[in-house]
């Protein structure tokens, strides 16, 4: 228990478990929630540019965007410059989600994070930046 790995490996489980349960109820999984935070935020990104915004494999990439289409969240559309490449875009399913996938990721976090004091909970998303910048360091 005194592995900050092992700790913060236990810590994404729950916050996976807790906000599955309620993405499970609006028709996305977790792993599919960054994809959509980067395309609420600018929609028709291809595949190359949402890997280098979501920390995920490309394998991992290209199965979760297949599901997602299969399951009516995305569609793929051929980029108009480049032949070999297809933008992603949201479905209008997609688009009217997004306010209530944002509160069940918000009430997960307001679930797990209870009984923390505001500064508390402050400090704990800045030490997690922080783990997660020498992180990305370490991959360069």
């Amino acid at each position: 228990m005194d592995s900050a790995a092992y700790l913060a490996s236990q810590m994404a489980k729950g916050f996976a478990r807790s906000l599955q349960q309620r993405a499970a109820k609006l028709g996305f999984s977790p792993g599919q929630f960054p994809i959509l935070l980067e395309l609420w935020s600018e929609d028709g990104l291809t595949q190359k540019q949402l890997l280098e915004r979501v920390d995920i494999e490309q394998a991992t990439m290209a199965n979760t965007l297949s599901r997602m289409a299969r399951d009516g969240l995305v569609e793929r559309r051929p980029h108009p410059s480049d032949k070999r490449a297809q933008q992603i875009f949201l479905t209008s399913r997609a688009v009217a989600m997004q306010a209530e996938a944002i509160e069940a990721a918000m009430a997960t976090d307001t679930d797990l994070l209870k009984d923390f004091r505001q500064f508390e909970r402050e400090l704990l998303l800045e030490y997690i930046r922080r783990v997660l910048e020498n992180a990305r360091n370490l991959q360069v």
